[in-house]
């Protein structure tokens, strides 16, 4: 039976909550797999908007099943916000599921992340400071605490003083900080946050492979995107944990062959916040338009993001990292005012040609971008609903991203509104 993965196929930022939403009215359940309230989506229904940072995007259809998978870090308190949000807004939330074996950002994560980011300084990484790195490193380190010890005080506090004792070892010795008080933090998880989780745990595992049994389809959706996966990203300005598509199946229990399609989302140009490599990055006036019309602003944060043009080399790198069944490509409308747009369709360092990125971190900081200049449409495309009534200039730049990235692109989006895109046949 069908499970379908939705990958950001750049830096981030590409539009994933809108295309999971979009497929998620034809899907019973739709699973998130991976990261934490470190990424948002933003979503538009009826010209009011949603930002979500931890309950999957299907939330927004009553039939669907929410699932956190294990692959997640979880911040109680920021789910239990997210939730009430969305609550006032009339969302139906109790049908979202927790998987015990997700692990907990505790406060000490996030008191780290903070201080690691300062100390490194002009070399920091450009991280959320919400503790996802080290509540991932905790979790390598078998050290972590999951979801499902809240269900149990006793294991909670034993492994909280384990951990606490060389965490306040840290934040004293080395950042000289007070410790951290291992009452306060028991007080407010057990005592306050879980009553109010503890009805979503479940053994999520058995939750999804008995979907699949019943002949339900799902939806399987990340946080960040491929260039920000911490094998395959651009090391070492990347998250802490494997959005790619085979992230998708240790982070939610699904196996291999459980996955039947694989959407790669791919803005019509490029954004990345934070430090690292871009080799497409536009500064100045071009820059500033982007950014203008794009609202290239994070969701949850603010920040704002750095935007260049299409990379078609990136794309095709994560096509095969992914096994892209299909594209779906965001944002065009934002391209709408420009004479010309350009594409990089190779790079070029040391007169070595390369079609994909050069696997060596030196030389990828130092490529020079090819570009190939496409004429621009300079009209409004946001009305348009059907894929012929775009531009002809608009037509060709998608047939042009298709033929550059080899792989088909399935869903044009010409606006932010839930139904504002179009599907090329």
């Amino acid at each position: 039976m069908p499970a379908t993965v939705v990958v950001g196929t750049q830096w981030g930022d590409e539009g994933k909550g809108k295309l999971t939403d979009l497929l998620a009215r034809d899907m019973d359940m739709v699973v998130r797999y991976q990261g934490g309230h470190n990424a948002g989506h933003r979503i538009v229904v009826e010209g009011e908007a949603f930002a979500l940072q931890l309950v999957p995007s299907g939330v927004l259809y009553p039939h669907i099943t929410p699932v956190i998978g294990n692959g997640v870090v979880v911040d109680p308190a920021v789910l239990l916000a997210e939730l009430d949000t969305l609550s006032a807004k009339n969302v139906d939330v109790s049908r979202v599921v927790v998987s015990g074996n997700a692990h907990l950002i505790m406060p000490y994560h996030q008191e780290l992340d903070r201080l690691t980011e300062r100390f490194l300084g002009k070399n920091a990484l450009g991280t959320t400071k919400r503790g996802i790195g080290p509540a991932y490193a905790d979790k390598s380190s078998r050290v972590g605490l999951r979801v499902q010890d809240l269900l149990d005080a006793k294991i909670f506090r034993e492994k909280l003083d384990v951990v606490l004792h060389e965490k306040n070892l840290v934040l004293n010795k080395i950042y000289n900080r007070p410790a951290i008080s291992a009452k306060d933090i028991a007080e407010k998880y057990l005592d306050e946050l879980a009553p109010r989780v503890s009805p979503m745990i479940a053994d999520t595992v058995a939750i999804v492979h008995e979907a699949l049994a019943r002949g339900e389809r799902l939806l399987l959706e990340g946080a960040q995107a491929t260039f920000l996966d911490l094998d395959h990203g651009t090391y070492p300005f990347v998250t802490s944990s494997n959005p790619v598509a085979g992230g998708a199946c240790t982070g939610s229990g699904l196996g291999p062959r459980d996955l039947t399609g694989i959407v790669g989302i791919a803005k019509a140009y490029v954004t990345r916040v934070g430090a690292g490599p871009f080799p497409t990055e536009l500064d100045g006036e071009m820059g500033e338009l982007l950014v203008d019309r794009g609202r290239e602003y994070g969701t949850n944060t603010g920040r704002r993001r750095r935007v260049g043009w299409f990379d078609a080399v990136m794309a095709r790198q994560a096509a095969r990292l992914n096994s892209l069944t299909e594209i779906a490509l965001t944002k065009l409308d934002v391209l709408d005012t420009l004479e010309e747009i350009k594409v990089c369709v190779a790079y070029e360092a040391d007169g070595v040609r390369y079609d994909f990125p050069p696997y060596h971190q030196s030389v990828l900081h130092d490529v020079t971008p090819i570009y190939e200049v496409l004429e621009g449409w300079q009209s409004d495309i946001t009305e348009c609903t059907d894929f012929h009534q775009l531009p002809a200039k608009a037509k060709a730049y998608v047939r042009f991203l298709e033929e550059s990235t080899g792989v088909t692109i399935s869903v044009v989006g010409v606006g932010p509104g839930r139904e504002q895109f179009v599907r090329p046949s």
